[in-house]
């Protein structure tokens, strides 16, 4: 890729995309199982009140595949996320490229800002997916599709209820991606300096899975209330996030904001570093056999 290609570039673009929806591929599949136990875990802490129980109680009573309950609408949603933020990402990083070219210095603020900027942006995609998939991972033993419960949303609150809880996606997203992308610049750029004999691939795998376990350490106060109000039938557009927020805290206490923080991270290391090499991997693909610089 050439420094002087512009915002809007069409091969920039096409590429952002395509590397994108590869490692979008990846992470679902390979996070989706511990996504599962963390959401039964927020919503339900009384019956699902360990990882090691929960993970137990899911497989004993529904089978393996509930593990991938809500994995298509989320492959769908998170190739479509992961389009729109790398895409903005990177777009960010074409129309404010760094100043210093010197290798060894690295703007430790830009990323952070530019990682929340994509966040803003990224949720607004990713949120009607994201009550989908929080609604049907609630739903104890099988039979029930995603396609039912887009149904029976529609049905309850009309075209509304695909939007619901945007303010809690706008909180997570904005503080998740500030530390998911920031964290990744910072530390693919220090293995390059201080381990420069570690592989590219390498590189990529081990950034990308430390950035996911930070990035979702940091967001985890706003995603468990997220979970909360999108996986109920009653939830507003705008305004349920902050109840709920201060709820959970006055029942359960901070640690309450944290509950699903151990399936969420072993899950965020995996998933991320997939995601990450997914990516990368995609743009070496592009440019090699797709469509060249």
């Amino acid at each position: 890729m050439t420094e002087t290609a512009s915002v809007a570039d069409p091969r920039a673009v096409t590429r952002d995309i395509f590397s994108a929806t590869l490692g979008s591929v990846a992470c679902c599949y390979t996070g989706q199982p511990f996504d599962t136990v963390k959401v039964r875990m927020q919503t339900n802490p009384t019956v699902y009140n360990g990882v090691g129980h929960s993970t137990l109680s899911i497989f004993r009573n529904e089978g393996l595949l509930a593990f991938w309950k809500g994995a298509v609408p989320t492959a769908m949603g998170m190739a479509a996320e992961n389009a729109m933020a790398f895409g903005v990402n990177e777009a960010l990083k074409r129309a404010f490229p760094d100043d210093n070219k010197d290798s060894n210095q690295l703007s430790i603020f830009k990323p952070f800002l530019m990682g929340s900027i994509t966040g803003c942006f990224s949720a607004l995609v990713l949120l009607p997916s994201e009550i989908i998939k929080a609604k049907t991972q609630i739903v104890v033993g099988t039979g029930t599709s995603s396609n039912q419960i887009l149904k029976k949303m529609i049905a309850e609150q009309g075209m509304k209820s695909m939007f619901v809880g945007l303010d809690a996606q706008l909180a997570r997203d904005s503080c998740f991606y500030a530390f998911f992308f920031g964290s990744y610049e910072v530390m693919t750029h220090c293995f390059r300096r201080y381990v420069p004999s570690m592989p590219d691939e390498l590189n990529y795998f081990l950034s990308g899975g430390f950035a996911g376990m930070l990035g979702w350490a940091m967001a985890m106060p706003f995603d468990v209330p997220k979970t909360n109000v999108q996986s109920r039938y009653d939830t507003k557009v705008v305004g349920s996030f902050f109840p709920e927020l201060f709820k959970i805290g006055k029942e359960r206490g901070i640690i309450g904001l944290y509950s699903g923080l151990g399936p969420t991270l072993i899950r965020a290391f995996p998933a991320n570093a997939a995601l990450f090499l997914g990516v990368e991997t995609g743009k070496k693909l592009f440019d090699d056999m797709i469509w060249k610089p």
